[in-house]
């Protein structure tokens, strides 16, 4: 169990690895003052292995500056830094039909587009942060256009070339799961009448389909009728990636004056997950399970990455400050303790993004296409603006 002085120090560590660790790691040298937008592929000591920008790490980058000074302070640097990345993403990352690119050089030519609609639920948040932090009205008009895009993505009345065949259709959490943490910022920074209802009806999706109580699992992907696909991608578990969801319900249920439902549910979640995903022999949350404990295709199964971590780091500490369940702050303890001493980059600050099941570094990379200013530093934001809503909600009821 977590005192209040506990508390007060672990926002602290939260705040001062944020502000004096993470953040200078990144920035200002990222900053692409010639062609926009950031430079993101680093090595460990801050170098960079290579110019090309992936475009949902370039809206992360953004909505993490925009954030800042929407939430820390007003430093000209980080708006500075907000408008190069909006900029860049608004005038380089479209195609003429309006999708996003996924992969582009330092210039902003295309290289590739995906199958998904993942750069544009992070252009919406970058956009709508932006948009609160300097009063641009077109960044916000953007922002709810997107979002609208994404919503007919997700509900499939707007297409995209399919990735499979239709031999065994399926679906995925990660569609209702982004969408929820798109939602939940659109309507935190600018508002927006859509995201309440959205933001339930994406929640019961989850609940309906993809979290199973009779084995205490949430799947990764499920057929259409929310049954488990019994061949080895569908039986294929991620357990960070469910567990950052719970944190979202969790989040969501406190919006909602904390709704019983939902925190019911985002608990569940997380203790299905951990219960899956925590390596009892070495510590860290494990890449991907099976659901029935057989074998798992990808070859990484059972590596540590970095941003599994960080989404159990938040998720146990929310849960613990809704439930006051000693459990959770067992759990926060035990992942928080895990990977700072595993992770964290000591010497050249960031975090390593990659490490075998032992806890050895797999490769020096901080920065690349998947990896970037974003899971560490919302961590890190996250729990310490969280930990001091608490207490301060804790001393006005006291």
């Amino acid at each position: 169990m977590y005192t209040t002085q506990e508390l007060a120090e672990l926002a602290d560590f939260y705040k001062n690895q944020l502000l004096n660790d993470t953040i200078p790691f990144w920035f200002p040298r990222s900053f692409d003052e010639e062609f926009g937008g950031y430079l993101l592929m680093r090595d460990a000591d801050g170098s960079l292995i290579d110019t090309d920008k992936a475009v949902w790490i370039q809206g992360r980058a953004c909505w993490l500056l925009a954030t800042l000074y929407n939430t820390v302070e007003q430093k000209e640097e980080w708006l500075k830094g907000a408008q190069l990345g909006y900029a860049f993403l608004k005038e380089k990352c479209f195609n003429a039909e309006g999708k996003m690119y996924f992969h582009v050089d330092r210039a902003g030519n295309p290289i590739r587009m995906r199958r998904y609609f993942f750069s544009e639920t992070f252009a919406v948040i970058a956009f709508a942060a932006y948009a609160k932090a300097s009063g641009d009205e077109e960044a916000a008009e953007l922002a709810r256009k997107i979002f609208g895009t994404c919503m007919q993505y997700a509900v499939g009345s707007l297409k995209m070339d399919p990735k499979f065949e239709d031999t065994r259709p399926s679906k995925g959490i990660g569609i209702p799961m982004i969408m929820i943490n798109t939602a939940q910022q659109l309507r935190e920074s600018i508002g927006d009448p859509r995201c309440d209802e959205a933001i339930a009806n994406w929640i019961k999706e989850i609940e309906s389909n993809f979290v199973k109580d009779d084995i205490r699992c949430v799947m990764e992907q499920v057929a259409l009728d929310g049954s488990i696909i019994d061949h080895i991608d569908g039986r294929t578990l991620n357990p960070g990636h469910a567990i950052e969801g719970a944190w979202f319900i969790l989040h969501e249920a406190r919006y909602r004056n904390n709704d019983p439902a939902m925190i019911d549910l985002g608990c569940r979640m997380l203790d299905y997950m951990w219960e899956r995903g925590w390596d009892k022999e070495h510590g860290g949350i494990l890449y991907y399970r099976d659901v029935y404990d057989k074998p798992v295709q990808e070859y990484w199964q059972d590596m540590k990455f970095w941003w599994p971590q960080n989404e159990a780091i938040i998720a146990c500490l929310l849960a613990f400050l809704m439930t006051n369940d000693e459990k959770y702050a067992e759990m926060h303890k035990q992942i928080h303790d895990y990977a700072y001493a595993h992770f964290h980059d000591k010497e050249n600050g960031e975090w390593f993004g990659y490490l075998h099941r032992d806890g050895r570094i797999a490769q020096t990379a901080k920065g690349n296409l998947f990896k970037g200013p974003f899971h560490l530093p919302r961590q890190e934001w996250y729990c310490f603006q969280i930990i001091q809503q608490f207490l301060a909600d804790k001393s006005i009821n006291s």
